[in-house]
């Protein structure tokens, strides 16, 4: 595991959730239903995910550098309500977990001006070595800032959609 990192880190916020991601539906997101297509809801938690792990230290220098990277695992998202073009988007992220190489998130995606639910994601996220292209510990300040942040999240209420298994009802 890296003791330190070459590049000076962001100042950790530890909000629980963080709320730390703003964006907008963009008009190429825009599928001929006039709403924002499925496959961009999954960029647009990409984006939540990447906020996620630039204030964990883990943003373009840590992959410029040639020190690491992050590989999704698994993702599951859940569609509530339709988010149309040009609409504002606020994420609110939770740390669900997380062990010496990857860490498990849940994010919401609300109307950031009419407040409501539109979708919510699950992804486990692991660390890479970049030389290897394998799996690697997390770099020692980054698990440090890990930790911090478990401390303020270990403690929030578990989200009913988490772990949610995916089928239909049988009658």
């Amino acid at each position: 595991m890296r003791e330190s990192l070459p590049y000076e880190l962001p100042e950790l916020v530890t909000r629980a959730p963080l709320d730390v991601h703003r964006s907008v539906v963009l008009p190429e997101w825009v599928d001929w239903n006039g709403h924002m297509n499925v496959a961009f809801y999954v960029a647009a938690f990409d984006q939540a995910s990447g906020a996620f792990m630039r204030n964990m230290g883990l943003g373009r220098p840590y992959v410029d550098g040639k020190h690491g990277m992050t590989f999704v695992l698994e993702t599951h998202v859940t569609y509530d309500r339709e988010m149309r073009g040009g609409a504002p988007m606020r994420f609110a992220t939770q740390l669900l977990a997380r062990d010496a190489k990857r860490v498990h998130l849940y994010h919401d995606m609300y109307h950031a001006e009419q407040g409501y639910l539109a979708a919510t994601n699950e992804v486990i996220v692991m660390n890479i070595d970049y030389a290897t292209r394998r799996s690697a510990p997390w770099p020692a300040p980054v698990a440090e800032r890990l930790e911090t942040l478990w401390q303020a999240h270990q403690n929030l209420p578990r989200p009913a959609n988490a772990g949610r298994v995916m089928g239909l009802a049988r009658k």
